[in-house]
């Protein structure tokens, strides 16, 4: 079974899976995996199946990821699974491991100090997919691992995978990614947000849940300067954890600021209890879903 561990701790040579069942959560994870490459002088390529490369490449830049400068420059590559995987129609474990063995040398001759890879699995569920080959590729390929110059995120999303497919791939990989999760249940999620650093929270939430976010709030001020609280998938917040925020908020010292990106009734509460008047609380405006 995969070792539980966060993006920011992977090393080269690691060999990770994501399983994933928020969106912006994987992004996050993908964004942070693709900065820290981008500043370790490494190649960086993204493979992508759910949202096409011009898209994937926006939602980067949304999270700090200079992108559209190391993209031209050939630093960064994204491809769609019809340009990478499938490109010579009928798909084996075996070309899989030769096509990454072929994008590592070629990193290597770039002057890159090593390959990150990225990518959405769920090109396997189309036709020519050959779902049967993805344990076969997961298991063989960590022998291009063993020089530690390639690190690489598998990509898989609950939503499409069945549970005997998701255990397969945990106990093929050494390392799972996940961001840290403060609370969970049916209505309420909150989460460590990577890029930007920060938290978020989904759903809806009110003083009963006081406590766990107190713990999200006081971990994003001790470990982010500029920290983001990421509101803008939160459907209903109350006075109370609306003051819990703008607590938070007067506590940085200048000039560290906190941004909140917010919408909809969520702004309202805060600024009906003055959050958005405190000088070290940013808000960033949402359309509300």
């Amino acid at each position: 079974m995969a070792t539980p561990t966060s993006v920011e701790a992977l090393s080269p040579g690691d060999h990770a899976c994501l399983t994933f069942s928020d969106p912006d959560e994987r992004l996050d994870i993908v964004a942070a995996f693709a900065l820290d490459g981008l500043s370790r002088a490494n190649k960086v390529m993204c493979f992508t199946e759910s949202i096409p490369p011009d898209q994937l490449t926006a939602e980067l830049i949304e999270r700090g990821v200079p992108a559209a400068d190391a993209r031209p420059g050939g630093q960064l590559e994204i491809y769609n699974s019809a340009e990478s995987w499938l490109a010579d129609g009928e798909i084996t474990a075996d070309k899989m491991i030769k096509l990454l063995a072929r994008h590592l040398d070629r990193a290597d001759r770039e002057g890159y100090q090593g390959l990150r890879v990225t990518a959405d699995m769920c090109w396997v569920t189309r036709p020519t997919g050959a779902a049967d080959q993805l344990p076969i590729f997961e298991s063989e390929v960590g022998k291009l691992f063993a020089d530690r110059r390639l690190t690489a995120i598998c990509q898989y999303d609950r939503e499409i995978f069945d549970a005997v497919t998701l255990t397969l791939a945990a106990g093929a990989h050494p390392l799972a990614v996940a961001a840290a999760v403060y609370y969970e249940d049916p209505v309420l999620r909150i989460c460590r947000q990577h890029a930007p650093p920060g938290i978020r929270l989904a759903g809806e939430i009110d003083f009963t849940h006081i406590e766990e976010l107190t713990v999200a709030l006081s971990e994003t001020l001790r470990l982010d300067k500029n920290p983001q609280v990421n509101l803008s998938k939160l459907r209903f917040m109350d006075a109370a954890c609306a003051t819990a925020v703008a607590h938070a908020a007067l506590s940085l010292p200048e000039p560290r600021v906190m941004t909140v990106p917010c919408g909809g009734p969520v702004l309202r509460v805060l600024e009906l209890t003055g959050a958005t008047d405190i000088p070290s609380l940013r808000v960033s405006r949402i359309h509300a879903e």
